[in-house]
């Protein structure tokens, strides 16, 4: 009778193991599993509760975005075709520096007479150099083939694109601050080496200050 049972308890199969790797385990199928195989298995552990409005606000911030970038475009293909002129983008630059004006005095809060001076300062300090600079663009790619300069232009834009900080067009509480970091300053600084390639197959010295003009306002007060 105890030979029995040792031989018995000899036969007995040990404990199966959730081993992912190894050999066949005696007495157990070779797909046996038990009560233990699922459970440390954790379902949806990274899942972001998100608000449908809150993503619905940013996706049109983000869609209004990609537009502006595509009217810039399409200024640009216009102003080559010489359908706007610079009587045109003058008008158009003077427009958007007005309606960008008329947002920020709707828009801020604290809108002080110093702060208000400052502006002013930085628009014309921005103006002035456009203007000293548009003869200089206007010859800058004068010995490049326009096949390079548009196979440059179409790179930088994209690379514009992809580089931008997106968070910065979706909707922030306010008081939020927004510090611009190294990918949107490189994208920043993408769009305007294109606008400037742009600029410098325009014909007359006077396009290429309006058109830059109208660039900047573009990708720094609209965007």
């Amino acid at each position: 009778m105890d030979m029995n049972f040792t031989a018995d308890s000899s036969l007995a199969p040990s404990r199966w193991r959730k081993v992912a790797y190894g050999r066949m385990q005696p007495g157990y199928d070779d797909n046996h599993t038990d009560e233990t195989f699922l459970e440390d298995m954790v379902m949806n552990a990274n899942v972001v509760k998100r608000n449908m409005l809150k993503v619905m606000q940013d996706s049109v911030s983000i869609s209004q975005y990609l537009c502006i970038v595509f009217l810039v475009v399409l200024v640009w293909i216009y102003t080559l075709r010489s359908t706007l002129n610079e009587n045109s983008l003058l008008l158009l630059d003077i427009s958007l520096l007005g309606s960008g004006f008329i947002i920020l005095v709707l828009t801020e809060e604290m809108l002080s007479l110093k702060r208000l001076w400052n502006y002013v300062l930085n628009v014309s300090f921005f103006t002035t150099g456009l203007f000293v600079l548009a003869p200089i663009y206007q010859t800058l790619t004068r010995s490049i083939s326009s096949d390079s300069i548009w196979a440059v232009t179409i790179s930088l834009l994209l690379l514009h694109l992809f580089l931008h900080d997106y968070s910065g067009s979706t909707i922030r509480p306010s008081g939020a601050l927004k510090n611009p970091n190294l990918t949107s300053c490189i994208s920043l600084n993408a769009s305007i080496v294109a606008s400037v390639f742009i600029a410098s197959r325009l014909p007359s010295r006077v396009a290429p200050f309006v058109f830059s003009g109208v660039n900047g306002c573009h990708f720094n007060i609209c965007l």
